[in-house]
């Protein structure tokens, strides 16, 4: 007999993002927000307010897209807290 574990279940798809000065804010699917500071993401840290908040959610919700920055983020990375690489510092 098999014993299944029963794995905890994690939305991944965002329906809205709001912005603040110091961090960004996405409203899951399940009801969660998720809060994220500017500097755990390089090259928002580093962008302008406004190249910050020009913001499209693509994937029915499951990324970001940062058309002036070249940079795209899955919600589910962001959700299970993984590391964002400085490709800017490691070139």
């Amino acid at each position: 007999m098999s014993i299944m574990k029963k794995e905890e279940s994690f939305s991944f798809v965002a329906t809205s993002i709001t912005f603040s000065e110091d961090q960004f804010s996405l409203f899951l699917v399940d009801g969660r927000t998720l809060s994220i500071p500017y500097e755990l993401v390089p090259s928002l840290s580093r962008a302008s307010k406004a190249a910050r908040e020009n913001c499209e959610l693509l994937g029915m919700g499951t990324s970001l897209h940062w058309p002036e920055l070249d940079e795209d983020i899955s919600v589910e990375g962001l959700v299970l807290g993984r590391k964002i690489i400085d490709w800017e510092k490691s070139a």
